[in-house]
């Protein structure tokens, strides 16, 4: 889950406590080019304000003139087709043979149940089942206990909503102040741990918690659900080796490590010695990122938000 998708979330339960006349959006089915991917929401209200976006803004402005217009299709939710037509691709400015089906719901004030019901979820970092009936337009949300794929029938809609990714970096030098800013601005929860003192004084990265004391003690507090990542960058292996145990231990679906062939050799020689299991060993990404003949830091950094992003989109189609 995007943060973004919980401010569209909270501005729609929001504005229904308002008493303003609201629309809850979703992309459901996509062929060709899409703009965003299926499941981003947009929250638009009658007054005209907006969350969260579906295109580049085509199809908001789109929707916002049906509003505005009263044009809307009747009941409390239906599908919107976009990009059927040459003519509706350049007057939206959809992408060259791209079509998208976004589900429009009219939200009414016992909406707000469910919405409350979701946004609590989510701060808790639980996962729910939202099913949308697309006959009476009434949700439905169900405990599940991670992600899967956005399914859409003939008779409903079924997407799951969950906390966002938390990613710990283990270390406050350089290489961790280029992943906070990638991590940030692909909206990742960033934390960073060190115990070094003055390595955290130094800190000249974006604003995100700076934990001290060992990464180990970090982890446990830390990593409690499986959506979450633990990736250490300290090339110290009495800091590096203890997050490490920790972390492929831990319910992490991803646990990577910074180093060259040889150091990660020796590292796994290292947590072997510390009654690591095989399979917990073979967990561990190591080197770090993908080989794209990365050198500085932020080349690191976008080698490891690739190979963070490609793992993602491998798990959510499984």
């Amino acid at each position: 889950m995007r943060a973004l998708d919980w401010e569209v979330l909270e501005a729609a339960r929001d504005w229904l406590r308002a008493g303003a006349g609201s629309w809850l959006c979703t992309i459901v089915s996509a062929v060709g080019s899409s703009p965003r991917p299926l499941g981003t929401l947009l929250a638009c209200n009658e007054r005209g304000e907006q969350r969260g976006s579906l295109s580049g803004g085509c199809i908001e402005d789109d929707l916002l003139e049906r509003i505005a217009g009263n044009t809307m299709p009747a009941g409390r939710a239906h599908l919107i087709p976009y990009g059927v037509t040459a003519e509706q691709n350049e007057r939206l400015g959809l992408p060259c043979g791209g079509r998208l089906q976004v589900l429009v719901q009219r939200l009414q004030a016992d909406d707000t149940d469910w919405l409350d019901a979701l946004l609590l979820a989510l701060s808790q970092r639980r996962c729910l089942r939202r099913e949308v009936n697309l006959h009476s337009g009434q949700t439905l949300l169900r405990q599940v206990a991670g992600f899967a794929p956005l399914v859409l029938t003939v008779e409903r809609l079924i997407q799951t909503l969950g906390p966002r990714q938390r990613l710990l970096l283990v270390g406050a030098g350089q290489l961790s102040q280029s992943l906070a800013e990638l991590a940030l601005a692909m909206d990742y929860e960033v934390l960073v741990s060190d115990p070094r003192e003055r390595a955290r004084q130094q800190w000249q990265g974006p604003r995100v918690p700076l934990i001290p004391g060992m990464p180990d003690d970090a982890v446990r507090e830390h990593i409690t659900d499986p959506h979450s990542i633990v990736i250490t960058l300290t090339h110290d292996p009495r800091i590096d080796d203890m997050a490490l145990m920790e972390a492929l231990a831990s319910p992490a679906w991803y646990v990577g490590a910074l180093g060259s062939e040889r150091t990660t050799q020796k590292r796994i020689e290292r947590l072997h010695q510390l009654g690591l299991s095989e399979r917990q060993v073979q967990a561990l990404h190591a080197p770090v990122g993908l080989d794209i003949g990365s050198k500085t830091p932020l080349e690191i950094a976008v080698s490891i938000m690739a190979q963070l992003t490609a793992l993602q989109r491998r798990r959510a189609n499984q």
